[in-house]
C-alpha cells in the first residue's frame, strides 16, 4: 500500500510517499480501504513536533477515515467486507489515516451515513466528534440557551454552529467579513466581525448585559480570560485549544463559571449521534478544498497559513475517484 510517512518533525516537506505492506487485522479489528481522510490543526501540530513524545518516527499520521471494510479479524460481528464506514483513529495509539489501508478496533468504527460522500464523511469524523463532546457532553447546552462560537467558519466551528442550532440554542459567532455569509448559511444568528468589533461589546449589547450561557473556544489567544466578560451567571466555557493562554480568571469567579477542556475521545456512539442529525438534514460538513494523498504536504501548508481562504475542511482523496466536480480541487 502507499502511505505518506512523517520522517522527521518540521515543515510540510517532512512527508515522504512510500510503499508498505498491507496490514492484517487482529482480533476485534477491521481492515479498511481508506477512500478519504482530511486535515486538522491536530495534524500539523503533530507534524511540527508538538507531541513528539507520543509519536515515534517514522510514523503514519492522520486522524480521519472514510472508507470500505476489506477484511475483518476474529471476533468482529458488527461489520462485514463491503461495509462503508467512518471513524477517527485512536490518537497517539498506532498508525494514522494517511495511507491506502488502515486497521481499527470495531468499537470506534461507525457505519458511514449514506447521504455523505467519503470526502464529506472524512471531513466530519474528528471535528464532529469534538464539537459533539464539547457542546452536548461537557457544556450540556440546552434548548433556549445561547452560545458564542469562536471561529465559526473553521472546521470545528461550522459544525458546532449546526449542532447548537439542532439543540435549539441561539448562536453568536466570530468570523471575518469574508466568511460572514458562510457562517450565516450554517445557521448562525448573530455574526461578529472580529476584525472590526469587540465580541464582548457585541454580546453584552445583544443580550442586554446578561451574556451567553456557553462560550466555545476554538482559537486560543486570550479567550479563556476574556470569556467571562461575555458570560452569563453559571455560564460554561469549553476550550479545545492546547496552547498557553493568560490565566487571570477573576471575572470567571464572579460569574460562577465552569471551564471544560476537551481532547476528544473515540467511540462509535458519537458517530451514531451525528449520523442521526445528518439523516434529519440538521448537519452536513463543508469541504472547502480537496488534495491528493501525495499532496498532503501542500494541504498542511495551506491549512497552517493564517490567510488560507478556507471555509470548512480540507479533504484528502486517497482514492482519486472520490474527487467530485462540485468540490474545489488543489489550487
Amino acid at each position: 500500500m502507499k502511505a505518506m510517512i512523517l520522517t522527521s518533525f518540521g515543515g510540510p516537506e517532512s512527508f515522504e510517499l512510500r510503499d508498505l505492506p498491507k496490514p492484517v487485522p487482529g482480533t476485534g479489528e477491521v481492515l479498511v480501504r481508506v477512500h478519504a481522510t482530511s486535515i486538522n490543526p491536530l495534524d500539523y501540530q503533530v507534524r511540527r513536533g508538538d507531541y513528539s513524545d507520543y509519536v515515534p518516527l517514522p510514523a503514519i499520521t492522520g486522524h480521519d477515515v472514510s472508507g470500505v471494510v476489506e477484511q475483518v479479524g476474529p471476533g468482529v460481528s458488527a461489520f462485514a467486507p463491503g461495509d462503508e464506514v467512518w471513524y477517527t483513529p485512536q490518537i497517539f495509539d498506532g498508525p494514522g489515516s494517511y495511507a491506502e489501508y488502515h486497521i481499527a478496533a470495531q468499537s470506534i468504527v461507525g457505519k458511514k451515513p449514506a447521504s455523505l460522500s467519503h470526502l464529506e464523511a472524512a471531513s466530519l469524523s474528528l471535528v464532529g466528534g469534538t464539537a459533539w463532546e464539547a457542546l452536548t457532553v461537557r457544556a450540556a447546552l440546552k434548548v433556549g440557551e445561547s452560545i458564542l462560537i469562536h471561529g465559526g467558519a473553521g472546521g470545528v466551528g461550522h459544525v458546532a454552529i449546526q449542532l447548537a442550532k439542532a439543540i435549539g440554542a441561539k448562536v453568536f459567532t466570530t468570523v471575518r467579513e469574508a466568511n460572514a455569509e458562510f457562517a450565516r448559511s450554517m445557521g448562525a444568528d448573530v455574526l461578529i466581525d472580529y476584525e472590526k468589533e469587540d465580541y464582548v461589546d457585541v454580546i453584552n449589547r445583544e443580550t442586554d448585559g446578561r451574556g451567553v450561557d456557553v462560550v466555545f473556544d476554538t482559537i486560543g489567544g486570550n479567550t479563556l480570560s476574556r470569556s467571562p466578560d461575555a458570560l452569563a451567571q453559571l455560564g460554561r466555557v469549553v476550550s479545545i485549544v492546547d496552547i498557553a493562554q493568560p490565566q487571570n480568571l477573576v471575572q470567571a469567579w464572579g460569574k460562577n463559571a465552569s471551564y471544560h477542556f476537551v481532547f476528544t475521545r473515540q467511540n462509535r456512539g458519537k458517530l451514531d449521534e451525528l449520523s442521526t442529525l445528518i439523516a434529519r438534514g440538521q448537519l452536513r460538513p463543508h469541504v472547502g478544498a480537496v488534495y491528493s494523498l501525495a499532496d498532503i504536504g501542500l494541504a498542511h501548508a495551506r491549512l497552517e497559513s493564517p490567510n488560507n481562504g478556507l471555509q470548512g475542511k480540507i479533504a484528502i482523496a486517497v482514492v482519486p475517484s472520490c474527487i467530485t466536480l462540485n468540490i474545489e480541487e488543489t489550487p
